[in-house]
């Protein structure tokens, strides 16, 4: 048993979401709890999208030419993070992470500092989305807690607000994890039917692509 899992019950008792690292292998991961992983990282190679839905979500970004914003909900790892500032050198991008928890380990995790085009705010992701309109080519949601997805991440009203926030034709991607059932509620709102869900095979996560305009006419993305 590593050091880190010693101070799994010391971090679980009574923490909320307190997150705790372990390595294994080369393998650095963020948890909330014994049971899930929030982000994975090969030390040797820190940039690596290692699970499948971070992979399907950076899928999505193929989509939208000429990227110049792109809006993150939730920090982790850091994983698509890094994979968008190493990807798309001339975009800015702005992450909002409720959890300073999280954002203390970003080291760990060898997430870029701030700088001139990449800025983390210790923010709700709610709110985060509230303040933009019209701005994000992309934004990317990826909040979750000890519980799952936070109530307010998962509403009719931030949907519209998701919505809101993208420039024409920009694409909105969310991670639902066992959370199936509020694709109906994203259809319904603001986005309509321009969303195209994706099954991570193997996994419980469902990727969701939802556009603002005709994003996703004629790019054939096979979903439910």
């Amino acid at each position: 048993m590593s050091k880190v899992l010693e101070l799994f019950d010391s971090y679980e008792e009574g923490s909320g979401s307190r997150p705790y690292v372990e390595e294994r292998s080369g393998i650095v991961r963020l948890r909330f709890n014994a049971f899930d992983i929030q982000s994975e990282m090969r030390k040797s190679d820190p940039e690596e999208l290692i699970l499948r839905y971070t992979r399907t979500m950076a899928e999505g970004l193929s989509l939208v030419p000429d990227l110049k914003h792109i809006g993150m909900i939730g920090l982790g790892g850091g994983s698509l993070q890094k994979y968008c500032y190493r990807t798309f050198p001339t975009a800015f991008i702005s992450v909002a992470e409720i959890n300073p928890a999280v954002i203390e380990m970003r080291d760990l995790f060898r997430i870029p500092e701030d700088d001139h085009r990449f800025v983390v705010y210790c923010e709700d992701g709610a709110d985060f989305v509230r303040r933009y309109r019209n701005e994000f080519d992309v934004l990317m949601v990826d909040g979750f807690d000890k519980r799952g997805q936070p109530p307010a991440l998962c509403s009719s009203l931030f949907y519209d607000h998701c919505y809101r926030s993208l420039r024409n034709d920009g694409l909105l991607i969310a991670n639902l994890c066992a959370e199936d059932h509020l694709i109906p509620r994203i259809r319904r709102g603001s986005f309509r039917n321009q969303v195209v869900a994706k099954d991570c095979e193997g996994h419980y996560n469902t990727v969701v692509f939802a556009g603002k305009g005709a994003v996703l006419e004629g790019e054939g993305l096979q979903g439910k």
